[in-house]
């Protein structure tokens, strides 16, 4: 087929709808299961490109989680640590180490968990049974692979009471070089980002601190694929294969920079003792849980701790995550890789960064105050590479 109608586009009002082939050749996908809306497939096309691109440059199997055409997160398919399947709700999954696209997705799914609620997700190899079983726990709107086992089929099938969108994507697809879109009636033109991220990337270190080791640069590599396909401005950080912070579409790159290294503290005080150790009601399910961490960890709205609601969620009342416990949990976190999609124009963002334990920057350079963020990056044991490549994407 080279057209597949939609119900509407971004919202109900808008209609008709449709995704096609403007040369009137067959669309690179076909719908295995579901009947995917406009933003879905905004969301799968956006996703896919990222994991690809992620595999070409680290070898290994990659997972994303997309939501609202930004990822939640991106990762490669390294084992997770025991704390971090913990933290990931994994710790029971069986032979996980196993399976790296599963350890992939495990990665993905469970940085963010808030935002990966009901999310899409874009897996660079074919989906296997144990991945499919990983998903279908979740609470998700879809998935786009370049190809499904016929047990992860069944099981992805009998998700949403059979709704569950599945996407198989032709991995050999490639579109032409021009893109074009429409905003008001106005079609603008222009070629598609090319730009290829790798290693290379990174050789013009302009601090004093030169050092960035394999798993510096895989990091970096993570992060600057990740924010490739970001809704600007955007900031991400990255940890151990995976991007555990992401900040999008702020105006402001200091509020990309504060955005993501929130969620990079929420992603390590998850894996603190006294959260792991959460005496959560059996009842409570997986969503509500979350919800209870991440007001456990950063206070929201509701102490969770205190009497009468505590007694919503646990089955007793736990200790509570003081300011000590968190300051001296994420000071034992160092080494966290950051990338900018442009250059940072004041050093407020490094100061910020280096209280998230970033060692680690790659942004493409360019400010009239250069001077002074690489003078912060001194001053605070950092090494930064200038990429010379901004990575602006709306």
């Amino acid at each position: 087929m080279n057209e597949f109608s939609l119900k509407y586009g971004c919202n109900p009002n808008q209609k008709p709808a449709k995704i096609y082939m403007a040369d009137g050749s067959d669309l690179p996908l076909q719908i295995l299961n579901g009947r995917p809306g406009y933003i879905n497939f905004l969301d799968a096309l956006n996703a896919w490109q990222l994991v690809k691109e992620l595999k070409e440059a680290t070898k290994l199997p990659c997972a994303t989680s997309f939501k609202h055409v930004s990822p939640t997160s991106a990762a490669v398919g390294l084992p997770l640590p025991e704390d971090l399947k913990k933290a990931c709700f994994v710790d029971d999954v069986e032979a996980l180490d196993e399976n790296p696209l599963a350890c992939a997705y495990a990665r993905a799914r469970g940085t963010d968990r808030m935002c990966s609620f009901g999310d899409w997700v874009a897996l660079s190899d074919p989906c296997d049974a144990l991945t499919a079983s990983l998903i279908a726990r979740e609470v998700s709107d879809g998935v786009i692979a370049p190809g499904y086992t016929p047990e992860a089929l069944t099981i992805l099938k009998g998700k949403r009471k059979g709704n569950y969108n599945v996407v198989q994507i032709d991995e050999a697809y490639v579109p032409a070089q021009q893109e074009e879109k429409q905003v008001f009636g106005i079609t603008f033109q222009q070629g598609r980002n090319n730009f290829e991220i790798g290693a290379e990337l990174l050789k013009n270190v302009v601090t004093e601190h030169k050092d960035l080791p394999e798993s510096a640069q895989r990091d970096l590599i993570v992060a600057l694929i990740t924010l490739k396909y970001t809704q600007s401005n955007s900031v991400c950080f990255a940890f151990d294969g995976q991007a555990i912070g992401v900040g999008a579409g702020q105006q402001s790159r200091i509020h990309c920079t504060r955005l993501a290294g929130s969620k990079a503290d929420t992603w390590f005080l998850r894996q603190h003792p006294k959260t792991l150790a959460l005496p959560f009601r059996p009842d409570l399910g997986r969503p509500n849980r979350d919800n209870v961490i991440d007001g456990y960890i950063n206070g929201n709205e509701e102490d969770v701790c205190a009497e009468g609601n505590w007694q919503k969620y646990f089955t007793r009342q736990p200790e509570p995550l003081t300011p000590q416990d968190k300051a001296q949990f994420l000071a034992s976190r160092q080494n966290v890789a950051l990338g900018s999609d442009a250059f940072f124009p004041f050093p407020d963002n490094i100061q910020r960064a280096a209280a998230s334990g970033v060692r680690y920057i790659a942004q493409p350079g360019g400010s009239i105050r250069d001077d002074l963020v690489i003078d912060c990056c001194n001053r605070m044991g950092i090494a930064m590479a200038f990429t010379g490549m901004r990575l602006f994407h709306h």
